[in-house]
This record gives structure tokens, C-alpha cells and sequence, in this order.
């Protein structure tokens, strides 16, 4: 992002908070009054507008600090916002999620309010419900408690009783789960109730209800309420559910003092209950609000946002941001065409290490898929690859028992730590003591994994000692071990080295140098569940959402088969039409755009003579043969071979989508079309 770094004020000076924000940043930040809405596209650095319009605030005297409460839908993304305000010197703001910040003044009033102590809340509906089903006489599998527990949240979070389940379903059009009736489920949704009374407990989704129901009935806690907390923030608007907006307006009460921040392309949980409705009727609500679009995109190369603009534009995306790059340009987008899914994974899994042996860590590539049962065959590639992984939404990284003995060891290091010896050196020598060493195992399996999450920690405190702390002191083990706290709070985990593996909906608000979108096919992206246009929709927004996950590299991928040697029944996702190069449905979709979207497409470091030179000659054998162009060589291989320019068939062995049969039947003509370009040929027919 470019700043602005010339001014002369002095550090301590309010506007020198401004000088890091482009035109349309600063223009939040000084936005101090309410009502306002973001509309803010993806890497386009909300959360560094939104803190720093909370750090003005508070440097101008507008905020007091303890007055603000920003709420967000993560407990990272929580973390994450504090930390940033840490860094800007703001403390005393209160940055959490709708849920932390609920109970935590739930906690606060219940004595005085409904008397005793708080009820226990229950982490997980599947036993109350299971006792639920069992009451009523209905027979439920692990499956299905799931998906009935899973509709019993979606009520809860909509605002629908019991008693009124099945009139609002037949109005939304929305089925039961698989195997139920709609009656059936509100008569269970009545027995988890009293299930759940019965054993005076409480699940998530009672602590907003009770909290709303107690501040809309009680004034003087109301007021007690609001007088603490005068200045809202909410980031990511798009996901709010109408029981979260009913609790919001209990904390507002008549007052404006509200800044919402969202975008509608990246609405992809309406089926827990989110829904964009609240952000795009805003200005509707609050006819003077102040609306500011954030639209410059600092993540993406302009290859990466051309193509995300490019998905939502097919799908006429309501309420959709055009994003323009502020990057420099990039390698092209990849497109590749696998046999069976065993052959993507593989693929993938050398196409990653290719980026790692050129420099990219680990931790900054993603295999990104639909679905959680898609990541076995990337696991498998990969450790048969010798890379390691991670795999999102797998073991919590301050669950495991090496990082949960590490801090214990830290904090006692931090009593009795010497001021004169670097910190980074203390937390070396101490997790030495715990089996870490500069040098990680050979062998992959348990013992590299523990390894990896004490190497988690030791680039942490070497992070923590390049950016001391706001009363410019040098970090300590203590700080390091507050951090550690803090981080374990909010499930932020510090960074390990490995390739992520990720649902596309667990990738949300993340972001890495390169991703992959396996899994690109009809079945999968639409998911075979999403049947309404609404739903097809919001399957749209999720692949969005993975296309602007990548800064630098973005390759996407789907099989013909799941099975080697099996039938080539699948066809890639409809949402590329047009996109996807050399695709005869896109010929019949868009017969004049292929080959300038090729191109488009396909611009990058790789040699554009070379490039057409094989084009050329790939659609002379395509005719020679009476096959599609596609079916020789893709133009993410051709572009990957002009980029490369292999001189032997092994360094040719090295490019995705040219295995050992179209070796044998192109190698030699390609090797040759490659050594023509090299020595200045203009002739690159075969």
C-alpha cells in the first residue's frame, strides 16, 4: 500500500495517524460520527481503516476508549483488532465477538437480574438434541442430530419460535433436514428446550436472546449499558443474523453512533441465519448515513482481481464491488484439467513444492476445496511430496501438549529472565530444553509436527523483539507469554510453517501468496445441495471468496474422474464460463472473447513470442488429430512451458498438465518450438 511518509508531524500528533491510509481510508477514519457504512471489497484493508478511525478518535478526544465496543464474528479476528489498536497505542477499547461481548455482560447482570449464579453453557447442542429426538420418538444418527442441531441454530438466530418454525420454513422455501418433516422438527426444537431447562443450561444462542430480552425489558440496565458503551464498530455487517441485529439495537437504543462495516459478495453464511439485508438497507434505516467504498485492492495482483471481478460480473452479484488493483502485474491465472482426483493432488503437491524451491515459505501457499472431505487426497500428495501441512480446522493449535508445556516452561523463564540477553535468545534456549533445535527432523510424522509448533513460537518472539511494544520498550518473555495468553483468548494462532489445507469457507479473511482451487467441478462448486438460485448465488460469493485469497499465484484445478482409469463424467464449474481457457462450453458460451480472455488471462513473466508460437502449433496437431485444442496441451501448460523454456524432456517433465504420454507424443516438437524461440526462429510450427 502506498503511504505517505514525508509529513513532518511528530509521532504523538493525531493526523500523523492518518499519513499510512489512502484517500478513501482516511475518509473513514475521520468519519467519527455516526451513522456510517463501509462497503469494503476484499483486500481493500478495512480493518486497518476501522482501527485507525478508532485510534483517531480516541488521539482527538472524540472517543474515550472504554466508551467504544467493536464487534466482529471471529475470536481471531477479535485478537487481530486489538492487536492492531496495541500497535496504533490505543488501549481500552473492547474488541470481540457478538458472543464474547454478550456473555461477558450477561455474566455481569444475572445476579442482579435474574438472581444465582449464571447457567453453565452448553459447547454442544448433539447431546440435548439427542435426548430431544429420543423424548419425541423420532431415531437420529450422528448425522442426522447434526444437521437437526445445525436447524435449530437457524431458527434460534432468525428470530423463530418453535410455534412459528413451520410457517416461516413454508415462507422461505426451506426443506427440513434430510429424512424429517417440518412438524417434526418444531416439536423437536420444543423438547430441546426443555431438555436444555430441565438441566439448567444454556447454549450460544441463549446468551444474545437473554441479554436482548433483559436490556429491551429492563431500563436500568439499559442505561447502565449504554452510558458504558457510546461508539459502535461492526465489522463484517454482511454475516449479521437478525438476533445479533436485535441485540445490536439494544445496545444502541435510540442513539446513530454506529459504523458498519461489510461486503455482499462475501456473503456466504446465509444458511446459519447471516444475511446481507442489513447492510444493503443501511441508508434505508439511516437516510444520512455516510456511505464510503473502499474499492482499491492492495492483496491481489491485477491478474488475480481481474478474474474475481470477472465471477461476479457473470453472476450479476447484487451489490457488488469492482475492485481495482493497486499491485503490480503478476504470473497468469492457471487453469488445469486433471485425469482423477489422485492426479490433481499429485499435481498440486508438485506444483507447491516448485513454489517453495523458488522461494515461497510454506505457510504462504493453500490448496483451498468445497468440502472438508476433499483434503485426505492433499495430505497424502503432500507427504508423499516431503511437504509439510496444516489443516484448518483441525487440532487448536494452543490445545496441543508441546505449545501448552511451552508456555508453561516460558512463564517461568519470565520470572527470572536476564534483562541483558536477548529475548529471542532466552525462548531458544528454553524450548530447547523441550526438544526444539534450530534444525527441524528429518522425517515428517509426529515429531515435525511438534517441532514445527515450537518453531511457531520462536518466529512469534522474533517478531514480538522487531516491533517493540507502544511505550517503546523492548519485548520481554514476558511479553512474549502475554501475547501467547492473549493469542490462546482469541484461538490466534502464530504462524506454522506448512501448506494450508482449507475448506473455502474456513479461508475466509485469510490470505497467502499462493492458492490452488482444487476441486473446480460441477457437484462440488455449485455444491449438488445448493438447488435454488439463492443458493446457487451464495455458492458464487464462496468462490469469490477463495479467488481473492491469493496475492500472487492463483491456479485452479478440477478432475475429469475421481478415480484413476475411471469415466471422465465431470465438467468444471459453470461459474468459469467464458474464463476458462480453451474450454469448447466456453466457445459455445462466448464465441469472440476466447482468444483475448486467453490472453488476459495468460499475461505474466512467460515469453509471449514462445506463448504464441505453441498456440500455433498446438492447433495445427489439433486439427491434424480431430481433437479439441485443449485436449493436446492447456494454456496455462503453454504458458507455464513459454515461462520456463525447458531444454531437456526432464525440465519439461517439471511443467503441470504434460505427463508421461503427452511427453512421448509432444516433447519433441515442444522441445523444439522452445529451442527455435532461444536462437531467434520466427518459424514456430512444428
Amino acid at each position: 500500500m502506498s503511504t505517505q511518509t514525508n509529513s513532518s508531524l511528530p509521532a504523538g500528533h493525531p493526523d500523523a495517524i492518518l499519513e499510512a491510509l489512502d484517500p478513501e481510508q482516511r475518509e473513514v477514519a475521520t468519519a467519527l460520527r455516526g451513522p456510517v457504512v463501509v462497503l469494503a471489497g476484499a483486500g481493500t484493508g478495512k480493518t486497518r481503516a476501522i482501527t485507525h478511525r478508532i485510534a483517531y478518535g480516541v488521539r482527538t478526544g472524540v472517543y474515550k476508549p472504554t466508551s467504544v465496543l467493536a464487534v466482529t464474528f471471529t475470536a481471531r479476528a477479535a485478537g487481530e483488532m486489538r492487536t492492531r489498536l496495541r500497535e496504533l497505542g490505543v488501549a481500552g477499547v473492547q474488541a470481540r465477538t457478538f458472543h464474547a461481548a454478550a456473555l461477558r455482560q450477561l455474566s455481569y447482570f444475572w445476579p442482579r437480574v435474574i438472581g444465582g449464579a449464571p447457567s453453565r453453557i452448553a459447547e454442544y447442542k448433539a447431546p440435548a438434541v439427542a435426548e430431544a429426538a429420543r423424548r419425541i420418538g423420532i431415531s437420529v444418527d450422528r448425522v442426522a442430530v447434526r444437521d437437526l442441531a445445525s436447524e435449530i441454530e437457524w431458527a434460534k438466530v432468525s428470530l423463530v419460535s418453535p410455534d412459528d418454525y413451520v410457517r416461516r420454513a413454508l415462507t422461505d422455501g426451506r426443506p427440513a433436514p434430510a429424512g424429517y418433516d417440518l412438524q417434526t422438527v418444531a416439536r423437536l426444537a420444543t423438547a430441546y428446550e426443555d431438555v436444555k431447562n430441565e438441566r439448567g443450561v444454556i447454549d450460544f444462542e441463549d446468551v444474545l436472546q437473554i441479554l436482548a430480552g433483559i436490556l429491551a425489558e429492563n431500563r436500568s440496565v439499559a442505561d447502565e449499558v449504554r452510558s458504558q458503551y457510546r461508539h459502535f464498530v461492526v465489522d463484517e455487517y454482511q454475516d449479521v443474523s437478525p438476533l445479533q441485529q436485535f441485540l445490536l439495537d439494544q445496545w444502541l437504543g435510540d442513539r446513530r453512533e454506529l459504523c458498519v462495516v461489510g461486503d455482499p459478495s462475501q456473503t456466504i453464511y446465509s444458511f446459519t441465519g447471516a444475511t446481507p439485508r442489513y447492510l444493503l438497507d443501511f441508508r434505508r434505516r439511516f437516510k444520512d448515513a455516510q456511505e464510503i467504498r473502499l474499492v482499491r485492492d492492495y492483496r491481489s495482483t491485477p491478474q488475480v482481481v481481474h478474474l474475481a471481478n470477472e465471477v461476479l460480473r457473470r453472476g450479476r452479484v447484487t451489490g457488488a464491488l469492482e475492485l481495482r488493483a493497486q499491485r503490480p502485474a503478476g504470473p497468469p491465472v492457471g487453469f488445469t484439467t486433471y485425469d482423477d482426483d489422485e492426479s490433481e493432488a499429485a499435481g498440486i503437491a508438485a506444483r507447491a513444492g516448485r513454489l517453495i524451491a523458488a522461494g515461497t515459505r510454506p505457510s504462504e501457499i493453500a490448496v483451498l476445496y468445497r468440502t472438508n472431505a476433499q483434503s485426505e487426497a492433499f495430505e497424502a500428495a503432500l507427504s508423499d511430496a516431503g511437504i509439510g501441512y496444516q489443516v484448518r480446522g483441525g487440532e487448536r493449535f494452543f490445545q496441543r501438549k508441546e505449545v501448552r508445556d511451552a508456555i508453561v516452561l516460558l512463564r517461568g523463564a519470565a520470572r527470572s529472565a536476564d534483562p541483558d540477553q536477548p529475548m529471542p535468545e532466552q525462548v531458544r534456549d528454553v524450548l530447547t530444553t523441550a526438544g526444539w533445535s534450530e534444525k527441524p527432523p528429518a522425517a515428517r510424522g509426529a515429531a515435525r509436527e511438534r517441532w514445527d509448533s515450537m518453531q511457531a513460537l520462536v518466529a512469534l518472539a522474533d517478531d514480538l523483539a522487531r516491533a517493540p511494544g507502544a511505550d517503546g520498550e523492548p519485548a520481554t518473555i514476558a511479553t512474549l507469554v502475554a501475547e501467547l495468553e492473549e493469542r490462546s483468548a482469541a484461538q490466534h494462532a502464530p504462524t506454522v510453517e506448512g501448506v494450508t489445507l482449507a475448506s473455502l469457507h474456513a479461508a475466509k479473511g485469510l490470505e497467502w501468496d499462493a492458492v490452488f482451487l482444487a476441486g473446480m467441478s460441477e457437484g462440488l462448486m455449485p455444491i449438488s445441495l445448493a438447488e435454488t438460485d439463492e443458493a446457487v448465488a451464495e455458492e458464487r460469493r464462496l468462490l469469490y471468496v477463495g479467488v481473492t485469497r491469493a496475492r500472487v499465484h492463483l491456479e485452479v484445478s478440477f478432475a475429469r474422474s475421481r478415480n484413476p482409469g475411471g469415466r471422465a463424467s465431470r465438467k468444471r464449474t459453470r461459474f468459469f464460463d467464458g474464463l476458462w481457457p480453451d474450454d469448447p462450453a466456453d466457445r459455445s458460451r462466448t464465441p469472440r472473447a476466447k482468444k483475448g480472455q486467453a490472453r488476459d488471462l495468460l499475461t505474466g513473466e512467460h515469453d509471449v513470442a514462445l506463448f504464441d508460437a505453441l498456440r500455433e502449433w498446438r492447433r495445427s496437431v489439433a486439427q491434424e488429430t480431430d481433437k479439441p485444442a485443449y485436449t493436446v496441451l492447456s494454456d496455462a501448460t503453454l504458458a507455464a512451458i513459454a515461462e520456463i523454456r525447458p531444454t531437456s524432456t526432464m525440465q519439461l517433465a517439471r511443467v503441470n498438465g504434460i505427463g508421461p504420454a503427452k511427453i512421448d507424443k509432444y516433447g519433441e516438437s515442444v522441445l523444439a518450438i522452445v529451442a527455435q524461440a532461444a536462437s531467434g526462429a520466427s518459424d514456430g510450427g512444428s
